[in-house]
């Protein structure tokens, strides 16, 4: 009688296939990740981490002994002081309110003018609308301190042809006064951001199928009826999307009052939010309140944005 000899049964961890199979998976859960490292990095330290330390910094306080700090500098927990001293400061509250009155009017007509743009290039009877969308997003490439220069030439009178043709027509015109400076500044920024807010709704507009457009052909709609009746309700994302970040920009308004400051005697240190909180920052040396400053910047631009979601959710709803 012949023994018979069992073979060991083969386990799982020695299967071929089945390593393979777990390496590919494991592999396949890494990859995604090995991609995002780079940016994820870079996010983290040019963004989280700023934010972070902002905010750290806005409940420290920072205090020096002697003239120039030489007998020692201590930092101790400051609670809220340094929200209440930002919140004391007259002048950042009125800058606070000069750009929701600037965000009213500028944000309402830029989106209203790319709005028309759009429906206009995307329009059936639209004539080489390729160069004509060049040549609106063309003004967002160049920088807003050099568009806020060349705009300066047409502001400054003796340099302004435009003040020169109104003088001679009896007209005085005066870019830079007081009322009218803000409004000068809402037309660089018009005229800078007009054609990105434009791309990003002909981009929606050209996801709307064409069978959409040919039922409406076929019920006898006419060019006007396809533009409030469909185009607009299906645009209604970009719409909001392209109003956000408008609403978060005005806040963030720095390079624009900043450049016209050297001409215009009406815009001072704490024009705009971010230019009091780099005042307080650079001028006064004092990061802390500037930190402060900075952090409500961000939270009324939250608030702001979260109320025009709500409500145009509500609306919609």
């Amino acid at each position: 009688m012949s023994a018979v000899t069992e073979r060991p049964a083969r386990g799982v961890a020695d299967d071929p296939s089945r390593s393979g199979a777990q390496r590919r998976r494991r592999t396949s859960v890494a990859a995604p990740w090995v991609l995002l490292g780079p940016f994820l990095a870079l996010f983290v330290l040019t963004f989280i981490l700023p934010i972070i330390v902002a905010i750290g910094s806005s409940f420290l306080r920072v205090s020096r002994k002697g003239v120039f700090g030489e007998e020692g500098v201590t930092t101790e927990f400051a609670w809220f002081s340094n929200y209440a001293q930002a919140l004391e400061n007259g002048n950042f509250i009125a800058s606070i309110g000069r750009m929701l009155l600037f965000g009213v009017v500028q944000v309402t007509v830029m989106i209203a003018l790319c709005t028309l743009l759009a429906l206009l290039l995307e329009s059936a009877s639209a004539k080489w609308p390729g160069f004509f969308r060049a040549v609106y997003f063309l003004p967002y490439g160049i920088p807003g301190v050099i568009a806020t220069i060349l705009w300066s030439f047409l502001y400054v009178p003796g340099l302004s042809p435009i003040i020169d043709i109104a003088g001679a027509m009896g007209i005085e015109l005066d870019f830079l006064g007081a009322g009218t400076v803000l409004w000068s500044i809402a037309n660089i920024v018009t005229w800078t951001y007009t054609g990105y807010n434009m791309m990003i709704i002909v981009a929606q507009l050209k996801a709307i199928p064409g069978e959409v457009y040919e039922a409406a052909k076929v019920d006898g709609a006419g060019p006007f009826r396809v533009a409030v009746s469909i185009q607009l309700p299906l645009i209604r994302p970009a719409l909001i999307l392209t109003t956000v970040f408008s609403i978060i920009g005005t806040l963030q308004l720095f390079a624009e009052p900043q450049v016209l400051q050297t001409v215009s005697p009406a815009i001072d240190n704490e024009y705009t939010p971010n230019l009091s909180a780099y005042t307080t920052a650079f001028a006064y040396n004092d990061y802390n309140v500037a930190a402060a400053q900075a952090v409500l910047i961000a939270v009324v631009a939250f608030a702001l944005s979260f109320i025009f979601l709500r409500l145009t959710s509500r609306r919609a709803s």
